[in-house]
């Protein structure tokens, strides 16, 4: 009986490293079934009992508060460096005529432009990038 806490324990330990390495909040919860599965085995269950107790609190863990867990702690929604342009502002360097495209200075960076309401937009306006679309910023006036 004592060899099997002792598995649990080096499953435990196991599941926290690839949860230290992957940071998916996956193996986690399986690692706090693998603790509920060693107080199993302390009471002197079997390890049938073992294996179905370390499955339920494992799985139940993961539906029910993985995502709550995911939503506070914002886990894989890091803005890459396009997308955390959007909502700044800039100036327009070259002008953007209608329907058509022009370039903006948005934090010392030049980016092609287009007008989001497709109207021109002369040169030295503000802007506020309200999207990106590949390579170019779809901007407005402030």
């Amino acid at each position: 009986m004592q060899q099997i806490i002792y598995i649990w324990i080096g499953l435990i330990v196991l599941l926290l490293i690839i949860e230290a390495a992957t940071l998916g909040l996956t193996t986690t919860w399986f690692a706090i079934g693998a603790l509920f599965a060693i107080l199993a085995a302390a009471i002197g269950w079997g390890i049938e009992v073992q294996i179905i107790i370390f499955l339920i609190v494992s799985f139940v863990l993961l539906i029910f508060t993985r995502p709550i867990a995911v939503k506070y702690l914002k886990v894989g929604h890091t803005k890459t460096n396009v997308n955390a342009i959007i909502g700044k502002t800039g100036v327009v360097t070259v002008p953007i005529p209608e329907n058509d495209r022009g370039q903006v200075k948005v934090g010392g960076q030049i980016w092609t432009a287009v007008s989001v309401d497709s109207e021109p937009i002369e040169k030295d306006t503000e802007v506020e990038v309200v999207a990106v679309e590949g390579v170019k910023l779809v901007v407005k006036r402030i």
